[in-house]
């Protein structure tokens, strides 16, 4: 029996100015804050061969500057006026961001529009970030436990193609061959207003959200949006598996992956998917925390998710399900694997029992209205969802891509255990990708601290 989500309403304004930037209004008076996003269709995925890394390289670039603010300025007008900022890059997209007082709404517009306009692109400021993404690696994985573990050591098993197979943070080599050349090259390609969505949520009033938008990026150089490549490949015929030493890692860890629908033509099937990775791994009562973790003990941690960032409403095809686990002293990959395989089959034929699905699909729910009610994550996600997600028919209704985020919470709600149990019946280890990590840290090794590197 379906379970009872409380539906939300938030309202969507969406138009689109003369130079194709497309607009995304949420307003929202429940506190007087604004969340402002730009998330330009641009990702790891797009980078060139040779140049891996650029697209989180661009990123940092765009906080150095522009031809009307000095380096810092933008810094200086966020925080000066109570707010905060970021930007952050993903396979599909890249995003820039603030939380402001809604009195200062014009003031994060300004600065949006000014750096589309165009980053200050200077040797200085490329030498200082390519040095700056270089420390964020070696803070975030060359001298970290586990570090790209699995989204970086993973998509290669995986997948075949460089788009989809290389490493998204970069190569020293690649980043440091990187000229002022290839970043106004970039910027001028994937940066323009055609191939963005600005998006506003929080305490608005929309003639007047409006007007500034049209104020402030109305006069932006129109450039069409590049078009994007077909970045599919074929599933895998046969299992795949490889095995590397983490000299820092102080125990092993093994994690698979299996490609799944592709949302954007199959957003039912795919919200299946989501559903039984939750199924498998949420909480104590999930299929595979249970009996892993509890039961055999054979692992010490076991966590399902879609996309290699974790971010199932957020990412393209191709993508996949992925389960990870961290296993004690000695633990056996292969008794790991098997006993997955085994609870996949259990629930392939035997189904789910009484209340676990409507037990996760209200934890999956819960947790999504809960993230959707900050002003800057409904921001976020309507944008991500108006880009990538066009238009879908819900019911015989057509929705827009940002109005998805008042039906998502339903549809997952949705899922049947017919479907679950469909899915768990593609998981086959034909179809499986794993990554083994042996431990390196030998008796006597001191591991470093884990460290969060700054975006900016």
């Amino acid at each position: 029996m379906a379970i009872e989500i409380p539906r939300t309403r938030y309202p969507v304004e969406r138009f689109t100015l003369p130079n194709g930037l497309r607009v995304v209004l949420a307003p929202d008076a429940s506190a007087p804050v604004v969340g402002v996003a730009v998330v330009y269709d641009v990702g790891i995925r797009s980078e060139p061969e040779g140049r891996t890394g650029f697209a989180h390289l661009f990123e940092h670039l765009m906080f150095q500057g522009s031809a009307n603010l000095e380096k810092l300025a933008h810094f200086r007008h966020v925080q000066g006026a109570g707010g905060t900022f970021n930007g952050s890059t993903h396979l599909d997209y890249t995003d820039y961001y603030e939380t402001l007082p809604s009195n200062a709404l014009e003031r994060a517009l300004f600065l949006e529009a000014d750096r589309m306009r165009g980053p200050r692109l200077t040797e200085e400021n490329l030498r200082n970030q390519v040095d700056v993404v270089k420390e964020e690696i070696r803070v975030n994985v060359l001298n970290r436990p586990y570090g790209g573990f699995p989204w970086l050591k993973l998509p290669p098993i995986l997948f075949d193609t460089f788009p989809n197979a290389h490493d998204g943070y970069g190569s020293f080599v690649d980043l440091e061959s990187a000229t002022v050349e290839d970043a106004a090259d970039f910027f001028h390609r994937f940066y323009a207003c055609g191939n963005a969505v600005l998006s506003v949520a929080g305490d608005l009033d929309v003639d007047a959200a409006r007007a500034l938008i049209e104020k402030h990026f109305g006069d932006v150089e129109a450039r069409p949006a590049p078009v994007r490549p077909d970045f599919s490949e074929p599933d895998l015929t046969g299992e795949r598996r490889e095995i590397y030493t983490d000299r820092l890692a102080p125990l092993p860890a093994v994690a698979s992956a299996w490609r799944v629908p592709d949302p954007a033509v199959d957003l039912a099937g795919y919200l299946s998917y989501v559903v039984l990775a939750e199924v498998l791994t949420d909480g104590d009562a999930s299929r595979l925390v249970e009996r892993l973790v509890l039961k055999d003990r054979s692992v010490t941690s076991v966590g399902g998710y879609i996309g290699f960032m974790g971010e199932p409403f957020e990412v393209r095809d191709p993508t996949a399900l992925v389960l990870q686990s961290h296993l004690p002293p000695g633990g056996s990959v292969d008794r790991v694997l098997a006993t997955v395989d085994e609870e996949l089959d259990r629930l392939a034929h035997d189904g789910l029992t009484p209340g676990e699905l409507s037990r996760t699909q209200a934890r999956i729910a819960t947790q999504l209205l809960r993230d959707n009610d900050a002003a800057l994550n409904r921001a976020l996600r309507m944008a991500v969802l108006e880009q990538q997600r066009g238009t879908q028919t819900l019911a015989g209704t057509d929705i827009s891509g940002a109005a998805l985020l008042n039906e998502l919470p339903h549809m997952l709600a949705a899922v049947t255990e017919e479907q679950i149990v469909a899915a768990a019946a593609t998981l086959r280890p034909e179809r499986r990708a794993s990554i083994e990590v042996i431990p390196g840290a030998g008796a006597g090794a001191q591991a470093p601290a884990a460290a969060e590197g700054d975006e900016q």
